[in-house]
């Protein structure tokens, strides 16, 4: 069995996935929610982009799982000894990884399926020495004869990962089928909101990504994929060990910066006064550093604290979780000013709303006030923050990581695949391979998750609201359940309700 290693950030991305459940099922029990939701689960672009970030998570959560493999007692061991296990921490990700191609590192560079080194190397032949590229030592080593037989067992095996996510990709479509079949039996779904999701376009989507993943795992079986980089190791393995930190950094950063934010912003909009001028004058003191150098210097006293307390980690993977964990608290910590602003706006306009003014006379307390009317009414614009600012933070970890105040260099991160190619490129001939993934997969999760922000932005926004007449007199403003609303009450949210 195993030792399960909890790291800080393994911790905090379970906590957050649990949360987003909890949310889903508040989500399915309030009618107002859920029929915000339904405009968003309407929208073609946002759920095919729903179904890349899904697999993204995936990847991101099985690389969340840490253990300390068992290892065999020693020969000559006392038979009461207690276990030992691997000094190295590994997840669960790497153990399904494990004996394959990705994980066996060459010596350098290697283009990528190919059999033979990228670079020339003075070889013994026949006891004479020759200039020329050595065979790999993890991919191609199945072939005989690789310049006869490597073309046509790259196309074998693309052909069986392609056949592989095909059949993945049918056994999916028939139990849609199948769970669409007995959801139109029901009375609640014809009536529900089942019916204007973009199934065929999520099902075309999920097929193309079957059919990537298919094929990338087919060619992985035998070779490198996307080729090696400087030190040998596998540039697809890099890349998806690099998605956990991309999720960390643009899920737990913004829940970071949202205490703050919240507190500030409708403190500020709320009280006025002098409150109102401390809490601008901190974030204009915070906006007007320069964000970078603010994080830098905030990140080398990070480091010095950790360098100063090295006997706090047993595993080096310890010490560079703290470091990512810290890192995404500095960055929430600094980052928080253009929400508050946004929430004290807000805030302004709300406490001078009726309801407010009528909580104020009969003497309901102002932590109340801030918190049963005012929070509710202002989430909208959190939720669309949130969701805004993720795909953001994740650009910004690669900029950090290029200029080497990011994560630690033990850890993969785009930033850090983008670092370590920017000298390849003037490389004759030129290194291409390890900046063109890092490219494909940030592309991937950065527009996916700009999409569904949108989205998101769209539903949860009143002032992009449009609600049709007939479904209003049917359902009511806030959705199924609630009672017909009137044409003035479709101009102004009710006290206390979520948008």
């Amino acid at each position: 069995m195993p030792k399960f290693v909890f790291l800080w950030t393994d911790i905090a991305l379970w906590l957050m996935a649990l949360g987003a459940a909890a949310y889903a099922w508040r989500v399915r029990r309030s009618p107002n929610l859920r029929a915000t939701w339904v405009r968003v689960a309407r929208d073609t672009p946002a759920m095919c982009s729903a179904v890349i970030l899904s697999a993204f998570v995936a990847v991101g959560l099985l690389d969340s799982v840490h253990y300390r493999p068992l290892l065999p007692p020693a020969p000559g061991a006392a038979a009461d000894a207690g276990p030992v296990y691997a000094p190295a921490v590994q997840s669960a990700l790497d153990g399904l990884l494990a004996g394959s191609v990705l994980t066996r590192p060459e010596k350098t560079y290697s283009v990528p399926l190919a059999v033979r080194q990228f670079t020339k190397e003075t070889l013994l032949v026949d006891g004479k020495p020759v200039r020329d590229f050595p065979r790999l030592r993890g991919a191609g080593v199945h072939l005989d004869d690789p310049d006869r037989d490597h073309l046509g067992d790259v196309l074998k095996r693309l052909g069986g990962g392609l056949a592989g996510g095909l059949a993945v990709a049918l056994a999916a479509a028939g139990l849609l089928s199948v769970c669409l079949a007995r959801r139109a039996r029901t009375a609640a779904d014809t009536e529900g909101g089942h019916a204007g999701v973009p199934w065929v376009a999520m099902l075309l989507t999920f097929t193309l990504l079957c059919l990537a993943v298919g094929a990338l795992a087919g060619l992985s079986s035998g070779y490198h994929a996307l080729g090696t980089d400087r030190i040998g190791n596998d540039v697809l393995w890099q890349a998806l060990k690099s998605i956990r930190t991309a999720l960390v950094i643009g899920s737990l950063t913004t829940i970071a910066m949202l205490p703050p934010a919240i507190v500030f912003g409708i403190a500020a909009g709320y009280f006025k006064g002098k409150v109102d001028d401390a809490i601008q004058y901190l974030y204009t003191t915070i906006t007007s550093i320069p964000g970078v150098l603010l994080v830098a210097a905030c990140a080398l006293m990070m480091q010095v604290y950790i360098d100063n307390h090295a006997d706090l980690f047993d595993t080096s993977a310890a010490r560079a979780d703290l470091r990512l964990f810290l890192l995404c608290m500095i960055l929430g910590f600094t980052g928080w000013a253009g929400l508050c602003r946004l929430l004290r706006a807000e805030t302004l306009k709300l406490r001078e709303l009726e309801y407010v003014q009528a909580a104020r006379a009969f003497g309901v307390s102002h932590w109340r006030i801030m918190t049963r009317h005012l929070l509710p009414n202002v989430a909208h614009l959190v939720l669309i923050t949130m969701v805004l600012e993720f795909s953001g933070l994740v650009l910004y970890e690669a900029v950090l990581s290029y200029l080497g105040i990011g994560v630690d260099p033990s850890m993969n991160s785009f930033g850090s695949m983008i670092d370590g190619a920017r000298l390849e490129m003037s490389r004759d001939p030129m290194v291409w391979w390890n900046l063109m993934t890092a490219f494909i997969f940030m592309l991937a999760l950065v527009l996916a998750a700009n999409l569904f922000a949108d989205a998101v932005r769209d539903a949860f926004d009143p002032r992009t609201r449009r609600y049709k007449p007939g479904r209003i007199a049917r359902y009511g403003l806030f959705g199924r359940g609630a009672k017909p609303a009137l044409a003035a009450d479709a101009r102004q949210s009710r006290p206390g309700d979520a948008p």
